[in-house]
């Protein structure tokens, strides 16, 4: 996992390391041509000329980052994301590493956040999240052998690693345990569609509603806010063939579908059974409590950080399948009323 340096540069520029200095650095010595030559190429690298001294001396930065692909809001009630970080604390904090966190708006973001931090030597290597099919960002970690982890899966990721949990067989779970209480109308409320994740539950969602024989099932998606659950839970609830029981992608959008219902007068669980991925302290403080899927997701992150430092160390790491979510019922979930059945 070899940094990229001014040598690097040079070769690839076919110049001297000193033509290589004097153009990151605005000198005269190279004509104007060579210079944005230079300088092009050290930004394919990665490579940033003001920190060109860590650079030469191989210095670890002692951190690893993440950034996230999504609204920033998500971060101050998405608990899936303070549980795996605090898994990843509880393992870099004992080797003395820090975490850098940033929030962007597009994967060409994320691109340029991740040549931004490994050409100043910021971070060592970095957490991936939000895989997505044809992954932009997996050839460009590839390029610039920045070390890094992919939370989520199974997808083509090449030499990355991955730390991966399967959702189809908690989906299967959630949608038999459904369809034994009665229900035959259900829905879902999924995640942002382009990510691999989301795709997997939503195949799994498919075929086992098909197998169950459910009279309708329907995937719809939002962006994993409580103003997104909101305004698709209405969608759902005021329309043609309403659902006798929804599952959504996670805590926050049904906790906010929950309060649609109660608002339009639709008694949860009398009326309509609500399930949540993942299980939180949110789902358990609302009235009714939610039924929700649960699994480990600090073990999950401590599981990626140790992955994360092995591939920093220069060690051959391959993927990580972590146990998968299952479902904990609660008060949210009842049989469908009489007369939906």
């Amino acid at each position: 996992m070899k940094r990229p340096t001014i040598a690097d540069i040079a070769q690839r520029a076919g110049v001297s390391k000193g033509a290589v200095s004097y153009a990151l650095n605005g000198r005269r010595g190279v004509s104007d041509a060579t210079r944005q030559r230079i300088v092009a190429i050290a930004r394919e690298l990665g490579f940033n000329p003001s920190n060109a001294a860590r650079a030469l001396s191989g210095a670890s930065a002692c951190a690893v980052g993440m950034t996230l692909c999504r609204p920033a809001e998500i971060l101050a009630v998405e608990t899936f994301f303070m549980r795996l970080i605090s898994g990843f604390e509880a393992e870099l904090a004992a080797r003395g590493f820090a975490l850098t966190i940033q929030v962007v708006s597009t994967p060409a973001d994320e691109i340029a956040v991740y040549r931004r931090w490994w050409g100043e030597r910021r971070v060592d290597g970095v957490f991936v999240t939000d895989l997505r099919g044809d992954d932009v960002r997996i050839p460009v970690l590839r390029d610039l052998r920045l070390p890094a982890v992919v939370i989520g899966g199974p997808g083509d990721t090449g030499p990355i690693s991955q730390v991966w949990s399967d959702d189809a067989p908690a989906i299967t779970e959630v949608v038999r345990y459904l369809s034994t209480l009665g229900h035959r109308r259900i829905a879902r409320v999924g995640g942002m569609p382009e990510l691999l994740h989301t795709q997997t539950r939503t195949r799994a969602f498919e075929e086992v509603c098909a197998t169950v024989g459910m009279e309708s099932a329907v995937s719809v998606f939002s962006d994993y806010t409580g103003e997104g659950g909101s305004v698709t839970t209405r969608r759902l609830l005021t329309g043609d063939d309403r659902p006798t029981a929804i599952i959504y992608d996670n805590d926050v959008m049904a906790v906010a579908g929950l309060a649609v219902a109660q608002e339009l007068g639709i008694g949860v669980p009398a009326d309509l059974s609500i399930v949540a991925w993942d299980d939180s302290p949110l789902s358990s403080l609302v009235h009714p409590p939610l039924s929700a899927l649960r699994r480990d997701i600090a073990e999950y992150g401590a599981h990626a950080a140790r992955q994360l430092l092995a591939t920093i160390a220069g060690d051959n790491v391959g993927h990580l399948r972590a146990g998968a979510a299952h479902l904990i019922p609660r008060g949210s979930t009842a049989p469908p009323p009489a007369g939906s059945r």
